[in-house]
């Protein structure tokens, strides 16, 4: 009997452990982040939102909807989530997310003399290309990504703020962001409208902030911008993406003349 009541209070004592061992960790994880110090160039919400309300009164390819943005630091912790409309519910809710997770790619997967939009990866992670399964290779943190209080999502106060969300999107709408100099000290996310026209209102914002200062990329006019020439699952440059419609390709392929990148 006592044998028994030892051993029930052994057992009792290794749960009570492990529940504040996983407490402990669960803590650890949704702690906020220092910010780098390269964080110090990103811009303000105050300023992302009204250059996003901006541009998506402009003609950009879509269907004209509001817009979620989220920029990441260079360690990939989110520093803002802002909107376009004036209420969360304005815009497609799913593509708060999304935005924070194509941020996050452009910046995971860009270097100081290499940027590579989430547009370019369209391509190569198709079933049989070289980087199929990439987007599965860095999951979204759910406990980030989906905690506190939504009626803070996309303001200054957004609950992903300070936290690593992860994810990898390989469609149209993140860019990596290049302070002068060529310094790259982020990423920047848009979602909420096709997937050129993300990338088309990116590229735009991004310029409007003035941290398009790429060094590089695969374009033909080696920069970061969609490569428009994905067609019966071939890209001849193996970096093309899904066109939409004809409009959103017509004002891609003029990016880099209407709003070329920063020298």
């Amino acid at each position: 009997m006592r044998s028994l009541t030892f051993l029930s209070a052994l057992a009792l004592t290794a749960i009570a452990v492990s529940t504040t061992s996983c407490r402990s960790t669960m803590n650890e994880a949704v702690r906020p982040h220092k910010a780098s110090a390269a964080s110090a160039a990103l811009p303000a919400h105050a300023r992302v939102t009204s250059a996003l309300r901006a541009i998506v009164k402009e003609q950009n390819g879509g269907f004209a909807l509001n817009m979620w943005a989220a920029v990441v630091d260079r360690d990939g912790v989110v520093q803002l989530v802002a909107m376009s409309g004036m209420d969360r519910g304005d815009q497609w809710p799913g593509s708060r997310v999304i935005s924070a997770q194509k941020a996050n790619t452009a910046n995971a997967f860009s270097l100081k003399g290499l940027a590579l939009s989430t547009a370019n990866l369209f391509t190569a992670t198709q079933p049989g290309m070289s980087l199929f399964g990439l987007q599965e290779s860095n999951p979204v943190d759910t406990s980030v990504a989906y905690g506190g209080d939504a009626q803070q999502f996309g303001t200054p106060h957004d609950p992903m703020i300070g936290h690593r969300v992860g994810g990898v999107n390989v469609f149209g709408g993140g860019l990596a962001l290049y302070a002068k100099g060529g310094e790259l000290v982020g990423g920047l996310g848009l979602s909420g409208d096709s997937s050129v026209a993300d990338h088309i209102i990116a590229w735009k914002l991004r310029k409007a902030l003035g941290l398009d200062h790429v060094p590089g990329g695969v374009s033909a006019t080696k920069d970061d911008n969609m490569v428009m020439d994905f067609a019966d699952g071939k890209s001849p440059s193996g970096w093309g993406h899904a066109a939409t419609t004809p409009e959103a390709t017509r004002i891609v392929n003029e990016l880099p003349k209407t709003h070329p990148i920063s020298k």
